[in-house]
């Protein structure tokens, strides 16, 4: 049985503290776990309490890890569990990390599949099958998937991309106009019939009156 007869703070982007057992420096933890353990001079720790406090801490850091990914913006629970796992973290701790955010609110896979389309409605719309593309790539499920898509409008969502794109292109040549707008709906997915009527339309709406009667 060893006894804590210092813990020091280290230097670090985390608050981390040194614990010294019989004058020897003997564990690195975080110094919430230090505190939530209620490590001190004076208390004895026994060999295999070494141990726990090393598990609890390396748990703890993973989902303190998971929290500062998620301080950034929303995440799927894939995109948390692929970058603990680039971290090193093992399963067991991205396990119990997951199951924390879970009870506190902070992962949900539907919540975040209806941000992710509201902001890229909101900014850059896209078709279904993008849309669905891009949340495949969430590591979201189909079920997950189809009730997002299933709420959006192609012909709005074509018109307001590409009348956002209109602004930048030529008013007074169509057929450059249609080339390009034609390019641009198709890289976020719509279909062709829905391009060639945006883009007839959105052509009507901003081309030069002259050009527009022609």
């Amino acid at each position: 049985m060893a006894k804590i007869t210092a813990i020091k703070k280290t230097k670090g982007r985390q608050q981390q503290v040194k614990v010294y057992l019989d004058g020897k420096p003997a564990l690195a933890l975080l110094a919430e776990t230090a505190l939530n353990e209620k490590l001190k001079v004076g208390v004895e720790v026994a060999e295999d309490r070494r141990e726990t406090l090393a598990e609890t801490d390396r748990r703890q850091r993973c989902y303190n890890s998971a929290l500062q990914f998620l301080s950034y913006r929303q995440r799927s629970e894939a995109e948390i569990r692929q970058r603990l796992q680039r971290h090193g973290y093992i399963e067991a701790h991205i396990d119990k990390a997951i199951v924390r955010l879970k009870e506190l609110g902070l992962v949900d896979d539907a919540a975040f599949a209806r941000f992710w389309q509201e902001n890229r409605d909101a900014f850059s719309p896209r078709s279904r099958r993008m849309t669905k593309l891009e949340l495949k790539r969430k590591g979201l499920s189909n079920d997950v998937i189809e009730q997002v898509v299933s709420e959006i409008d192609e012909k709005d969502s074509a018109y307001r991309a590409a009348l956002s794109r209109a602004r930048r292109l030529p008013k007074d040549d169509y057929q450059t106009f249609r080339q390009r707008l034609t390019g641009y709906l198709g890289r976020r997915g719509f279909n062709y019939g829905i391009i060639k009527e945006t883009t007839q339309r959105v052509w009507h709406e901003v081309a030069t009156p002259e050009v527009s009667r022609k």
